[in-house]
């Protein structure tokens, strides 16, 4: 015989006050666990949604990133013509050969100035990222002192709109158009004609090389043959894996600080509901020895217990994903280790999320609530009722 559930229910409800609060604590660590994960979902989502499925990127060998990465023009002339690069309509290869570099730009409100990453990219740029797109003005035109702007960078920069100037590489450059990246990485990042940028920075050599390839089954092959070419000391790779990997560091970090934080936090809320528990039960002494008298078993008592514990954790749980789908509407924007450059990104609420952040708050009520069930059904009959 089991004890109903609308009766654990109503157990909870007669107590309304130390239940809200106790599952109010429960939702502000809830609410730290599932906002550290929607950063970090947030984070990978931005920057693997730069890359595109049939898109390739050259860098040197053993390079982590672009900045730290040099391709020479006689590098860039052998990739390119290899028989794996797709030709766009006019019969050139569809392929990007790009120059990255860092400058300082300051933030509106703000005081000191944060990293920006410069693009320099060619004129197939656009056609090699379906999902980057003109929102405002128009784009550069190649060989003049012209520069677009993510949407990141327009909203929050000074001096980032269209018409302003711009002065870095020892020259004046003008915006002339603000792109939409879909919420990837190149929102945050500054775009203008390689060979010019090549020559106000003084660099012989490019960062990297984007080209799209016939068919992406041809990837191994194209990684083989690089891999062989003895002119070569360069390396291929996907370009999803490429930006995956640019979140290794940060996504590292958030993750270990975010549980720190949580695990800390967790300890207090589980103690507060094992306090709320312990309360409940030495004020249902007599209820419990009456349970006992009329047939329940220990075992249904502490099952029914331990369900008050659960239904007390997914209040807290439920309050707390209410609070943290919020989180949505908010970006995020912070330096990102591995290219020392700002990124701007929001919080992402994924269906994993949710489930892991109900599973954890369910954890912390059973956690809280197991001792006081267990004592709950360790009374003897005799003992409880003669506390009547």
């Amino acid at each position: 015989m089991a004890v109903p559930l609308r009766y654990v229910a109503r157990n909870l409800w007669t107590r309304r006050l130390t239940t809200a609060l106790t599952a109010g604590g429960l939702a502000l660590v809830v609410f730290v666990f599932a906002t550290v994960l929607m950063l970090d979902a947030g984070l990978k989502q931005t920057l693997v949604s730069t890359g595109e499925d049939d898109n390739v990127v050259a860098i040197r060998r053993g390079a982590e990133t672009e900045i730290q990465s040099g391709i020479s023009r006689l590098q860039a002339n052998v990739i390119e013509t290899h028989p794996a690069v797709a030709l766009g309509a006019d019969g050139r290869p569809l392929v990007s050969k790009e120059m990255l570099i860092l400058i300082a730009l300051t933030k509106s409100g703000a005081t000191r100035p944060s990293n920006v990453i410069i693009r320099g990219v060619s004129p197939t740029a656009l056609e090699l990222r379906p999902q980057v797109r003109i929102v405002a003005g128009r784009m550069f035109k190649p060989g003049a002192a012209e520069i677009v702007v993510g949407a990141a960078i327009a909203r929050g920069f000074e001096g980032a709109q269209i018409g302003s100037p711009m002065r870095f590489g020892q020259r004046e450059w003008t915006v002339v158009g603000v792109f939409d990246a879909g919420g990837s990485g190149f929102d945050s990042e500054v775009w203008g004609d390689v060979e010019l940028l090549l020559q106000a920075f003084r660099r012989p050599v490019y960062s990297s090389m984007v080209l799209r390839l016939t068919d992406p089954a041809q990837f191994e092959r194209l990684r083989a043959d690089v891999d062989a070419d003895p002119r070569l000391t360069n390396e291929v790779k996907r370009e999803r894996q490429f930006y995956a990997d640019q979140s290794r560091a940060l996504s590292t970090f958030i993750t270990v600080l975010g549980l720190a934080l949580t695990g800390f936090f967790s300890v207090g809320a589980m103690l507060g509901a094992m306090i709320t528990m312990y309360a409940s039960v030495a004020n249902r002494v007599t209820e419990i020895g009456t349970l006992r008298a009329l047939g329940f078993r220990r075992s249904t008592v502490l099952a029914a217990f331990l369900a008050e514990a659960l239904l007390l954790g997914l209040a807290g749980g439920l309050l707390g994903v209410g609070a943290a789908a919020l989180m949505q509407f908010a970006s995020f924007s912070t330096v990102n280790f591995q290219t020392f450059a700002e990124l701007s990104f929001r919080f992402a609420l994924t269906p994993k999320i949710v489930a892991q952040t109900l599973v954890f708050s369910l954890a912390m009520g059973l956690a809280g609530g197991f001792l006081p069930s267990l004592r709950a059904a360790r009374l003897e009959i005799v003992d409880a009722l003669r506390a009547a």
